[in-house]
Formats: C-alpha cells, sequence, structure tokens
C-alpha cells in the first residue's frame, strides 16, 4: 500500500524549485541527501530529530516525546518525500545557508540542522 502511495507521490512531489529560497542558499545535491540520510540521527536545533532508515523506514520523534513513523524516498533534485503511517504526507528539500544545513518544507518553513 505504501509502495502504490509513492507511485502517486513521487510524480506530484514538489521539485526543488517549488521551495522558498533565499538568494545565498545552495541546493544539496542528490548525493548529498542520500549521505545525510546515512546518518544515523538528524538533529534539528528545536530538540526534534529525524531518522532515516536504509530500508525507507523514517521517525520524527519530538522534543517532548512522542513519535511519528512513515516511509520517505528520495525523488528528483533530492527532495525529500514521506508518507506517514497516519496518511498525512510531505516533501522537503536541504539547503546550506550561510554555513548551516537547513531543512525547507513546501510551507515555506526552515529549520536549521545541528552539525
Amino acid at each position: 500500500m505504501r509502495f502504490a502511495f509513492f507511485l502517486l507521490l513521487l510524480p506530484t512531489a514538489a521539485l526543488a524549485d517549488d521551495f522558498a529560497l533565499l538568494a545565498d542558499d545552495r541546493l544539496l545535491t542528490q548525493g548529498e541527501v542520500h549521505e545525510l540520510t546515512q546518518r544515523p540521527v538528524v538533529e534539528f536545533y528545536d530538540g526534534g530529530q529525524s531518522r532515516y532508515a536504509a530500508d525507507g523506514a523514517y521517525s520524527y520523534t519530538y522534543q517532548r516525546g512522542g513519535t511519528a513513523h512513515g516511509q520517505f524516498k528520495i525523488a528528483s533534485q533530492g527532495v525529500i518525500c514521506i508518507a506517514y503511517n497516519n496518511g498525512r504526507s510531505r516533501c522537503d528539500t536541504f539547503v546550506w545557508s550561510h554555513g548551516r544545513l537547513v531543512m525547507l518544507t513546501e510551507k515555506g518553513g526552515r529549520f536549521a540542522i545541528r552539525p
């Protein structure tokens, strides 16, 4: 079922051009995004933590507890699309901005990632 969802999601996945980039943002390459997803944990400054598994499993643990689970795929231009187990989905992209790695959401959110 999740695989079928990704077949529907990927053709309509946001392209990196669809995100609100700042003048000095540099998009990560698809290879750099693959490297990012191989980290044991991607930690945000707000205390949240993303985990990307080799089998496509994804989890996000909130600062105050609780975890959302789903599956992820790396789409064109290094965009990561996540299908959550609760039926929701979203796509994100990553940039280097002023010396920091930052995740951009489709809705315009910018979340700096700890080194």
